[in-house]
């Protein structure tokens, strides 16, 4: 009986090679803010251990100052993670700004309306195939709450949670305020300010998982995310965060804009 023919190796398809999240653009950036910010303040943070150090995730915390967006990239910066934002898709049609934003990962979005886009969705899928991070604001704007507790949550960051599969990590921070009012565009560099995060657990969304994503399911998932964020902030402040959350419609106010 003739041997049998041995069988050809399968040539299983190399694994895209992982990039470097903290790039030479990305060191280039910190060199520069970095040392403004720790002139600014002093940076202490509970729980950073919370952070995954590894895979896409999103990082959902509270919102309100202006310069907020600076100082939770400098709170995921130094544990070890690169911050990716959501920026209005008007902002990357600036010259060389746009360029940067491009370069260094930022997620381009449209403003709700007619010509609102699954740019979000599609950059977010490619964030989770890269296995990096996002920063979204649940409440999707500075909150309107007159002592700053976070204020009623958009369904944005649950949903794009659901749909891409990652999990949504809840974060608060407290004392921004002393470095940029709320609506202020005056920063105060001295005297230096002391700043507080915390980093919670994964908010669990399991049993929302293959739902259909209608409004019932949305807004579940996101009081459950702005739950976590208030629970975090009255941790950090060491008071306890209102019963119901500040409803902007309810106070004739808009949604987005200055008081």
């Amino acid at each position: 009986m003739p041997d049998a023919t041995p069988a050809e190796p399968v040539k299983l398809p190399r694994p895209p090679r992982a990039r470097r999240e903290k790039t030479v653009l990305w060191y280039l950036i910190a060199g520069m803010l970095l040392p403004i910010l720790t002139l600014m303040a002093r940076y202490h943070v509970v729980d950073g251990h919370k952070l995954p150090r590894t895979g896409a995730f999103i990082l959902a915390p509270n919102h309100y100052s202006e310069i907020d967006p600076v100082i939770m990239g400098r709170y995921m910066w130094k544990l070890g993670r690169v911050p990716r934002f959501l920026a209005k898709a008007s902002v990357f049609r600036v010259p060389v700004l746009g360029a940067v934003l491009r370069w260094s990962g930022q997620i381009p979005v449209e403003r709700e309306g007619r010509g609102r886009s699954d740019a979000p969705l599609k950059a977010a899928q490619q964030l989770v195939h890269r296995e990096l991070a996002v920063i979204i604001y649940p409440e999707g704007s500075l909150t309107r709450d007159p002592d700053l507790w976070p204020m009623r949550g958009k369904s944005g960051a649950v949903r794009m949670a659901l749909q891409a599969g990652v999990p949504i990590i809840p974060a608060a921070h407290w004392g921004t305020q002393q470095i940029m009012a709320r609506y202020s565009k005056k920063i105060s560099f001295f005297p230096r300010k002391d700043l507080y995060c915390k980093i919670g657990d994964p908010v669990d969304l399991s049993d929302l998982a293959g739902r259909p994503l209608d409004q019932a399911t949305l807004a579940e998932g996101t009081d459950r995310v702005m739950a976590a964020i208030a629970a975090l902030l009255g941790d950090l402040r060491g008071e306890a965060p209102p019963e119901k959350r500040w409803n902007p419609a309810e106070h004739g106010q808009s949604e987005t804009g200055r008081l």
